[in-house]
């Protein structure tokens, strides 16, 4: 693996002015160097993504690499419906057959659900956020293919999910479930100690909003069901700042909020308000995306640790997939009637993911093309500054739907 050049910063700075609206011919660009980064360097010949490469010693480290690699076909297939590159939409294809092959089927306690084993600290346990987050790429791959077997696949999954995990009276999905054991964890955790309430391993999971692509893929009106029921849950318990603060990863005792998944809530929540005209859902969607707002910074950045006390905010991790997942939300309520409210934040967001990309000549072979994200922790007396394979996933949906917004036909 070539050495890295950590401290040889080439950025893209794509526009000729601060507070210049990026043109149309530099977002196909950025999609198309984006979408051959994401094709080329992020998948591993197999298919999967490599995750996070971190920048001190040059080297891949997988995590929750399923969920990384829906990611990255869905950031593919958006880039591709806009630059009509076709090695974009043959990558996003090599990434979803690998997708197809965790089908599980020698084990009949989990037969038709997926092993993406969630890896790391948390080692063998299939976290239910995968299936549901990692699966609208597949549901498109399909749409764009023909080929049923990605939302087939998909769709297998999200059935033992909902015999197995659902919990209908609360709203809930139950989180975890060993690969080895076939063991649904319903009273303990990795993320908490002691015992422990129905809410610490369950959610009110309705991100990706599987059900709904279930729904339209089968025309089977109990993922219909589901879907709504979920829908009704999270309105029920958001709370008053706009975010889900009973459910990990955020955490009511911290303060702590996580950037991307209070978003993946609002998203399937306007999902549920196209569904059904339930204005619920698009008010509580909007709740979000306007606190979400208080994230952003003056030029644009979105950081991973954000608290209720904003004094707090650790500014030592830079989340360029919550920026541009922030304005794929921020974009959808402008879609739906909130046109002024978001247009700054908006601009800003792509402002910023626009500059923020890595040159496609850069030194490192690694980098070239990427979106930035960075993730600094300390290990054992040494520094881990690792740049994440999501920026650019995200950022390819992000300015993806920005494009077709401004400059669409």
């Amino acid at each position: 693996m070539p050495r890295a050049y950590p401290f040889f910063f080439c950025l893209c700075l794509s526009l000729t002015a601060l507070g210049q609206q990026p043109a149309a011919e530099a977002i196909k660009t950025a999609l198309q160097e984006g979408g051959h980064y994401a094709g080329q360097v992020l998948l591993d010949e197999e298919g999967w993504s490599r995750c996070d490469y971190d920048w001190m010693d040059g080297k891949w480290h997988a995590y929750e690499t399923a969920w990384h690699t829906g990611q990255v076909i869905n950031g593919l297939l958006y880039a591709y419906e806009i630059t009509q590159d076709s090695s974009l939409l043959a990558a996003a294809r090599h990434a979803g057959n690998w997708w197809v092959t965790l089908t599980i089927e020698d084990d009949p306690r989990l037969k038709g659900y997926l092993r993406a084993v969630h890896g790391d600290e948390v080692g063998a346990l299939i976290n239910f956020t995968t299936i549901a987050d990692g699966t609208p790429g597949l549901f498109k791959l399909s749409q764009l293919t023909g080929d049923l077997r990605y939302a087939e696949t998909a769709t297998r999954a999200g059935q033992w999910a909902l015999e197995h995990l659902y919990l209908e009276e609360e709203g809930l999905i139950y989180d975890l479930v060993d690969a080895q054991t076939g063991e649904i964890w319903t009273d303990k955790s990795p993320f908490y100690e002691g015992e422990l309430t129905v809410h610490q391993v369950a959610r009110p999971n309705n991100e990706g909003f599987l059900f709904k692509d279930m729904y339209e893929f089968t025309g089977e009106e109990r993922y219909r069901e589901a879907f709504i029921n979920l829908c009704n849950s999270l309105v029920e318990k958001q709370h008053d700042n706009g975010f889900w603060m009973d459910y990990h990863p955020n955490s009511i005792e911290k303060g702590r909020m996580h950037p991307r998944s209070n978003i993946w809530y609002a998203e399937s929540l306007i999902e549920g308000y196209e569904l059904t005209g339930d204005r619920r859902y698009l008010e509580a969607a909007y709740r979000t995306g306007k606190e979400v707002v208080g994230w952003q910074q003056k030029d644009g950045v979105i950081y991973y640790r954000n608290y209720t006390d904003p004094e707090r905010m650790n500014r030592s991790s830079i989340c360029g997939s919550a920026v541009s997942f922030a304005g794929i939300l921020w974009l959808k309520l402008r879609e739906h009637g909130y046109q002024e409210e978001f247009e700054e934040p908006i601009q800003e967001a792509a402002r910023w993911v626009m500059q923020n990309r890595f040159a496609a000549d850069h030194p490192d072979p690694n980098l070239r093309g990427a979106f930035l994200e960075t993730r600094r922790r300390h290990k054992d007396g040494r520094t881990l500054l690792r740049v994440r394979d999501i920026a650019t996933s995200f950022g390819l949906r992000f300015l993806a739907i920005y494009y077709q917004t401004y400059y669409g036909a």
